[in-house]
C-alpha cells in the first residue's frame, strides 16, 4: 500500500466532526495527514482537546463582507503549506481554497458537499476539483465528477461503529434518565449560503411553550439575549451528541444539528426559510419520518407540542432510526476507501481520478 500525504481543511465545527474518524484511521494506516483549521466557534478548542495537530489559517470576522476576504487569506496560506508538504491529495467540504490550491499545484482534490443552495461556493469550487462527493439524496447533478454514496455527512461520526452515548452528560445538566427535555439550536446566519435567510421568529414564545413539557436547553452559535442565558447548554461541545441522543425533542435553525438529532433517534424539527431545499432533509422527512421541515415558526411549534404529548415518542423514533441504519453505509469506511483509491493508477482521461475506489455498488 502506498503511503499518502494528505491535507485536510477544517473550517467549521461540522467539518471537524465529519473528518475526525477518517483522520485517525488514515494515520493508523501510516498515511501522513496535515490539518489546516479556522478559528471559528469551538473548532480550535476541539482540535486541541482531541490532540490533533493543526495550522490555523484564518480567524472568522463578523459581517458577510469579510467572507471573500477570508477565503483569499486561507487560499494564500494553504498554497504555501501545500508547496512545502507536497501532498498527494487535498480534501475539504465545499472549499474553494482546497480546489484552487490543488489545481494550481497539479494535485488531486476531493470535495464533499451536501448543501444544494451553497451556489456561490459551488461555482468557485467545482471547476477546479477532481471529485465531488455527495449523498445519494443530494438533489443536484454535479456532472461527471460527482460520486454519490448511500449515507449522510453526519453518519461519518454518528454511525454505531463510532458513536456510543454517554449518560454521564445528563448528570451535568441535572437531568434524570428518562426525564423529558428539549434542545433548541440557534444559528448566527453568517455563512455565505445563509445570506438573506431566516429561522425561528419569536424565540421567547417558543421557549415558554416548550417549557410546559420539560426542561429546555439552548445551543447557540453566537450571543443570545440576556433572558436566554439561563437556558444555555453548559457542557463541553464534544458531549453534545450524547445530549442529543437522550433528548426528547430537538427544535432549531441549524441544519447539521437537525440531521444529527434525527440520526440519533430524537425527533427533529428544522425551522428555516431553507426548508425544502436540501435533499437529505426531504429524505429524512418523507422516507424515514425522522425529521420535520418548517419555514413557519408557528406551525413548527404546533408540531413540537403534538410530538411532546406522545408517550411512545422515543420508542417510535428508535425503531425509525433502526430502519434508516439498515439502508445506509459506514461513511468513514467509504471515505477512506475513496481517499486511498484516488491517487491510484486507474485514472479517468480528463480528470485523472481513480474510480476503482468506488466501484463497489453497495456505496451508491
Amino acid at each position: 500500500m502506498k503511503i499518502l500525504r494528505i491535507i485536510v481543511d477544517i473550517g467549521i465545527l461540522p467539518m471537524f466532526i465529519f473528518f475526525k474518524n477518517t483522520i485517525w484511521n488514515l494515520e493508523k494506516k501510516g498515511h501522513q495527514v496535515v490539518v489546516v483549521s479556522r478559528d471559528k466557534d469551538v473548532v480550535i478548542e476541539l482540535l486541541n482537546a482531541y490532540k490533533i495537530p493543526h495550522t490555523v489559517l484564518s480567524k472568522v470576522k463578523p459581517g458577510k463582507v469579510h467572507l471573500f476576504e477570508e477565503w483569499f487569506v486561507r487560499e494564500s496560506k494553504l498554497y504555501k503549506i501545500a508547496r512545502e508538504f507536497n501532498p498527494d491529495l487535498i480534501i475539504g467540504i465545499l472549499s474553494p481554497p482546497v480546489a484552487h490550491v490543488a489545481w494550481a499545484l497539479g494535485k488531486k482534490s476531493i470535495i464533499f458537499n451536501d448543501t444544494e443552495h451553497a451556489e456561490i461556493a459551488q461555482k468557485m469550487t467545482y471547476p477546479f476539483c477532481n471529485i465531488i462527493c455527495t449523498p445519494t439524496s443530494f438533489n443536484r447533478d454535479a456532472g461527471k465528477k460527482q460520486i454519490r454514496y448511500r449515507g449522510y455527512h453526519e453518519l461519518a461520526y454518528l454511525h454505531p461503529a463510532y458513536f456510543s452515548p454517554n449518560p454521564e452528560v445528563l448528570r451535568e445538566l441535572d437531568v434524570e434518565m428518562g426525564e423529558p427535555f428539549v434542545i433548541l439550536r440557534f444559528v448566527s446566519w453568517s455563512a455565505h449560503h445563509d445570506v438573506g435567510q431566516h429561522g425561528i421568529g419569536n424565540k421567547l414564545i417558543l421557549i415558554q411553550e416548550l417549557e410546559k413539557y420539560g426542561k429546555v436547553f439552548i445551543s447557540s452559535e453566537g450571543k443570545m439575549a440576556e433572558e436566554f442565558d439561563r437556558y444555555r447548554i453548559k457542557v463541553p461541545p464534544e458531549k453534545i451528541h450524547s445530549l442529543l441522543y437522550y433528548a426528547t425533542l430537538c427544535v432549531g435553525e441549524g441544519a447539521t444539528m437537525a440531521v444529527e438529532s434525527a440520526l440519533l433517534g430524537t425527533p427533529s424539527i428544522y425551522v428555516s426559510s431553507l426548508a425544502g431545499t436540501m435533499g437529505n432533509f426531504s429524505e429524512l422527512e418523507e422516507k424515514y419520518g425522522l425529521l420535520f421541515n418548517y419555514s413557519d415558526s408557528e406551525a413548527a411549534l404546533k408540531k413540537a407540542v403534538e410530538l411532546l404529548k406522545d408517550p411512545e415518542l422515543k420508542k417510535t423514533w428508535n425503531l425509525k432510526r433502526a430502519e434508516l441504519l439498515k439502508d445506509k453505509i459506514d461513511v468513514t469506511e467509504f471515505m477512506i476507501k475513496l481517499i486511498e483509491g484516488t491517487p491510484g493508477k486507474r485514472q479517468g482521461k480528463k480528470q485523472g481520478v481513480s474510480l476503482s475506489a468506488v466501484s463497489d455498488e453497495s456505496y451508491a
